[in-house]
């Protein structure tokens, strides 16, 4: 696959403005593309990532070939390209491409070939990048693999340029640094911050005369409200999705009763938990809370375009702080956030999605600047703006609060500085396993809700599945 280069002064690339996270773009813009040839650790970087796709690992644990130590030997005494990769929509390719233009203007030896796309299939053509020997020096992910990246030394371990400071994530919150740790090791350098939320329609609200939800509301308030709207509606909108397969949400109501999703390799909890959230739901759907199962099913895709607050089914839906501006493209109503029932105590300073560096790459400490440069400038942050949720860097933040516009953006921030101080410490980042048991949530909950199994059956094929998927 051929990347592009970007060069200080180049023009800013805009993509099709259409174009949203579910799309695979490259940007079309004739700028200069310099098809560097294929390095030395080119089949040193095909074989750290062929650990994605099942090739042999040393004994010791990391990769063949792949000693970071000999890779930071490596001087970086002439012009540097470094290879950049993220998925999203066109706003956070226009964006990031400007945060790393203004490096190159800085730093006028290095330059950035980069390509983006949509999430669906990112991290397949990760892998595929890599078997090609096209490696990404830098490219994003999230808590979904971070822990088996981390693991299998895939990506390179940060610590001791954060010791040095090379690296600066003293102006993160402590909590939002630890989630990008995996065994005591930083691996991934947390790009934005982003809480759970729900999602609310403020004017349906206001046309039904209906309260708004609460930020500190219990799991059973906030049902006898969803109950409330549904019954003033006359059944024309329910209340709220049913997030009983939903792992956020699951998550955080494990952690109002002491709990966790995950301890170490294993699930946090046993039958007697899921028992109790699935009987919860259960009693939502008696009272009308939540629209019918056919329609949960099609919004469980998780595809905002589909969620059932903008396609007018519910008036609440769960999602991610960060993602309310996308949400308001797809409806003419206004919308808001609260944050999910339960104490705030519950959540964490999360982190939206992570940069992380190759393990391979020729050039760690030109990565390690760069990845400094747009977590701790202000002007990137200008830049950047809250796309990818809150900056990370509290000073940051609070230096490009004032410049953001969006008006989803500023009421996702308000709620983020109202939850500051109320978080709870970071969990561990999921195991590997975490996709696997996602989605076998996902079925558990929708064949109790169609009626294809009952609670007990459900959970217990459920717990032996996600635990084989934890053990692999």
């Amino acid at each position: 696959m051929t990347g592009r280069t970007l060069t200080p002064g180049s023009a800013a690339c805009v993509n099709d403005p259409t174009a949203t996270s579910d799309s695979s773009q490259e940007c079309p813009c004739p700028l200069p593309v310099r098809r560097s040839p294929e390095p030395a650790s080119t089949r040193t970087g095909a074989a750290c990532w062929g650990a994605l796709l099942g090739l042999p690992v040393l004994a010791t644990g990391g990769l063949a070939g792949c000693s970071s130590d000999e890779q930071a030997r490596l001087t970086d005494d002439g012009p540097i390209e470094l290879s950049v990769f993220w998925w999203g929509g066109a706003k956070r390719a226009e964006v990031t491409e400007r945060a790393l233009r203004l490096y190159s203007e800085r730093n006028p030896r290095v330059t950035f070939r980069v390509t983006w796309q949509g999430l669906n299939g990112y991290y397949d053509r990760l892998a595929t990048q890599a078997a090609g020997g096209n490696v990404p020096d830098l490219f994003q992910i999230d808590d979904t693999v971070l822990t088996e990246y981390g693991q299998r030394e895939i990506i390179l371990d940060l610590s001791r340029y954060v010791t040095e400071n090379r690296l600066d994530l003293r102006g993160l919150p402590p909590n939002l640094a630890r989630y990008g740790q995996v065994d005591a090791r930083t691996v991934g350098v947390p790009a934005a911050q982003t809480t759970a939320v729900i999602v609310w329609n403020r004017d349906l609200l206001r046309r039904l005369g209906v309260p708004a939800p609460r930020t500190g509301m219990s799991w059973a308030e906030y049902i006898a409200w969803a109950q409330r709207v549904t019954r003033t509606s006359g059944g024309r909108v329910a209340g709220t999705m049913d997030p009983s397969g939903d792992y956020r949400a699951l998550w955080l109501w494990l952690r109002s009763k002491g709990g966790e999703l995950y301890r170490g390799r294993q699930l946090g909890f046993g039958s007697a938990e899921l028992i109790d959230w699935f009987e919860l739901w259960q009693g939502a759907r008696s009272g009308r809370a939540t629209p019918s199962a056919a329609l949960v099913e099609q919004a469980d895709s998780g595809e905002l375009a589909r969620q059932l607050v903008v396609t007018g089914h519910t008036a609440a839906s769960f999602a991610w702080s960060h993602q309310l501006s996308e949400l308001q493209r797809y409806t003419g109503d206004e919308l808001a956030v609260t944050a999910l029932p339960g104490p705030p105590a519950a959540g964490w300073a999360r982190a939206s999605m992570y940069w992380s560096a190759f393990h391979g790459t020729r050039h760690p400490g030109a990565v390690v600047d760069v990845l400094n440069f747009l977590t701790t400038s202000t002007e990137a942050g200008r830049i950047l703006g809250n796309e990818r949720g809150l900056n990370a860097s509290l000073p940051v933040r609070r230096f490009v609060e004032g410049s953001v516009s969006d008006p989803g953006q500023k009421r996702a921030a308000a709620l983020e500085a109202t939850l500051s101080d109320l978080l709870g410490p970071a969990p561990e980042p999921p195991p590997k396993g975490h996709p696997r048991v996602r989605t076998l949530l996902v079925a558990a909950a929708e064949s109790v809700r169609s009626g294809k199994a009952g609670v007990q059956a459900a959970i217990a094929r459920f717990l032996a599945r996600a635990d084989s998927a934890l053990a692999e």
